[in-house]
């Protein structure tokens, strides 16, 4: 049975939310997987988000060494159009992006202003191992009751480029993080994430 576009992306975009409103915690999205029959070379929980979020009204960026490819066939999903990295309103960032790639995109993208912070970039983050509630990445804030774990395949620079785009709250980028599992957990711009060194 083919997803539900309106029933089952209702579920995702629950799902998602509350996931914002409890940054680091773990959401699975696997009841879907039978359903993306998508030949998309992306994660399908990376689909499933694309589809939820995007419409005709929205714009994105992919940072893929096959970006184009991938671009081609969530424009033809989603009906939303591609943009440059400066203008994007969703980066999508697929596993085999480059550090350096994810890192200027960071310090270029959409941040908001004072009127409308809401004018910013959310990043959609393919991590290349399973997230995990393990020791890598301590996150408090809001949402958060004291602190919690959260451990992606993401290197320290590129929480440090995270880091330096939140900087002037309420400006700055919220991240969601996707692995090959279907599993999913955010990070909006008001969490504080300290790296942990783990022995």
């Amino acid at each position: 049975m083919p997803i539900d576009q309106v029933h089952d992306l209702q579920k995702v975009y629950r799902k998602l939310l509350d996931r914002m409103a409890r940054p680091g915690k773990l959401a699975n999205l696997q009841a879907f997987q039978e359903k993306v029959d998508y030949e998309v070379a992306c994660y399908d929980a990376t689909l499933l988000i694309a589809m939820t979020l995007l419409d005709g009204e929205v714009s994105f960026h992919v940072i893929s060494e096959n970006k184009q490819l991938v671009e081609e066939k969530i424009a033809a999903y989603t009906l939303a159009r591609h943009a440059s990295m400066e203008e994007a309103d969703f980066i999508i960032v697929l596993q085999d992006a480059t550090e350096a790639s994810i890192i200027e995109g960071m310090a270029t993208c959409k941040t908001g202003n004072l009127v409308d912070p809401q004018y910013s970039a959310t990043w959609v983050m393919e991590s290349q191992t399973p997230l995990s509630n393990q020791p890598q990445l301590l996150l408090t804030g809001p949402g958060i009751q004291r602190q919690t774990d959260l451990h992606t395949s993401f290197v320290p620079s590129i929480w440090q480029a995270r880091s330096e785009a939140v900087q002037e709250y309420p400006l700055g980028i919220d991240l969601m993080f996707t692995d090959d599992i279907m599993q999913i957990a955010c990070v909006p711009r008001t969490t504080t994430v300290s790296v942990q060194e783990v022995e």
